[in-house]
């Protein structure tokens, strides 16, 4: 018995997901913090604790309102002094739509990525906005395919038309013949 194949629309946190984890320590300065952000072209640093856990997250928004909008100097200022906590943790075998829930229930951009009790990844809503053309597109074709649209659909071919024999890229069936362009506007 053949089994159809399944058509996967589901994508998972770790496929979207960056890793490694930029991280820094409680008494690192928020510069290092900030240089760290550049140097890898990342918009957040995990802060672990002094077990080597994660304890919270500073964005690069935790940056310019705890840090630039104060004033205050970067290399005086403590990664433990701006830190948000806790950091918030999805699985990485969940799928986009459930971190862009637990994103839009706590007001955050970004969740840690855990598999098997071990943060893995961070999993940002920049990354679930650069699959979303993707996901529309499957979920376009799944509509047609449902509702039958795929088949009903026509399509050009080329080759000879039935009523006038000569060649054309864009015949089309009309009642059982596959007629030219112009045959079919005559017809």
């Amino acid at each position: 018995m053949s089994k159809e194949p399944e058509i996967r629309t589901r994508i998972l946190v770790r496929e979207v997901m960056n890793s490694p984890v930029i991280s820094a320590n409680l008494d690192e300065s928020v510069k290092n913090v900030a240089s760290k952000m550049v140097d890898s072209k990342v918009g957040s640093v995990v802060i672990m604790d002094e077990k080597g856990e994660p304890l919270g997250i500073i964005t690069d928004r935790d940056l310019v309102e705890k840090v630039v909008a104060k004033n205050l100097l970067p290399e005086l200022v403590k990664a433990k002094d701006i830190v948000s906590k806790p950091l918030i943790m999805i699985e990485a075998t969940k799928d986009l739509s459930e971190a862009a829930r637990v994103m839009r229930k706590y007001g955050i951009k970004r969740l840690g990525v855990s598999y098997k009790g071990k943060l893995v990844g961070i999993v940002s809503m920049s990354d679930l906005i650069g699959v979303t053309p993707e996901l529309l597109e499957i979920l376009s074709e799944k509509t047609k395919i449902i509702t039958g649209e795929a088949r009903k659909q026509k399509g050009y071919v080329a080759g000879y038309c039935d009523l006038c024999n000569q060649w054309s890229d864009y015949l089309q069936e009309v009642d059982g013949k596959f007629l030219c362009e112009d045959c079919r506007i005559e017809s």
